[in-house]
């Protein structure tokens, strides 16, 4: 346990109804989060990764065990969620800008403000001349930088991300994890990510929280001391190889 914990998860459990049975998804699922900190979530398919983050949002209440951010419980912070699909993450029928201030809006910022705030993340994602585009007339890594916006834009006290790049193919995939790092630098908001990808996984954190089948427990979280920023360059060093191991290792022990 951290002593200076913003974000946790403390003995959390969680079951679903299947077949006239509980299948327990989350089985005291603990974990510490400084603030400022980047941590991934790196575990098996069907896990509980998303579970996770849909009660750390407040999408979703535990059987059991807490969460909290800032001290605050679910609902009540302000979480930034960014979703893996980026043709459903935002709303079609609204402009890139109108997207990105309608979080501000949300919360009663005045609506000059609010676009100007939305128009201040665009132009740090590069989407500044894109702003009057509608999510269509945007490729999905665009569409991405433009609900990294809108995340960003609402303020939050938390990042969540749900493998968010995913369904991107490899270059694009390379190209955002370099942008999210150059803003996360920036502003070093608490983020927590979760990854099917060894490599992304150490490469964004600075920890890397491996997680067991399903139920799920944290099985091991591994720092990653490698130099920011970080570069691709990095991806070819020893030293990446040996964490990329180290988690692999773990997440393979049966």
């Amino acid at each position: 346990m951290l002593a200076m914990a913003f974000l946790s998860f403390n003995g959390l459990r969680k079951s679903f109804p299947h077949s006239g049975q509980e299948n327990r998804v989350l089985d005291g699922v603990t974990l510490d989060v400084r603030e400022g900190e980047f941590v991934t979530l790196f575990g098996p398919n069907g896990c509980g990764k998303s579970t996770l983050l849909y009660i750390l949002a407040g999408l979703q209440e535990a059987d059991a065990g807490s969460a909290q951010i800032a001290g605050k419980k679910p609902g009540e912070a302000k979480a930034g969620f960014v979703f893996q699909n980026f043709h459903e993450s935002l709303f079609p029928y609204k402009t890139i800008l109108e997207n990105v201030e309608f979080g501000p809006l949300a919360e009663g910022v005045e609506p000059r403000e609010a676009r100007e705030t939305a128009g201040k993340w665009l132009e740090k994602v590069g989407l500044g001349q894109h702003a009057q585009k509608f999510p269509y007339e945007l490729s999905g890594g665009m569409r991405q930088l433009a609900a990294l916006a809108r995340a960003w834009a609402f303020n939050p006290d938390v990042l969540i991300m749900d493998e968010p790049f995913s369904a991107l193919d490899y270059s694009t995939r390379l190209n955002m994890e370099e942008e999210l790092l150059k803003i996360w630098t920036a502003n070093r908001k608490t983020t927590l990510f979760v990854s099917h990808d060894v490599d992304e996984a150490v490469f964004l954190a600075d920890r890397v929280a491996v997680l067991s089948p399903r139920p799920c427990k944290v099985r091991k979280v591994i720092n990653v001391p490698l130099a920011r920023p970080r570069t691709r360059e990095m991806r070819k060093r020893k030293e990446f190889f040996s964490l990329r191991n180290k988690v692999l290792d773990t997440f393979e022990v049966s």
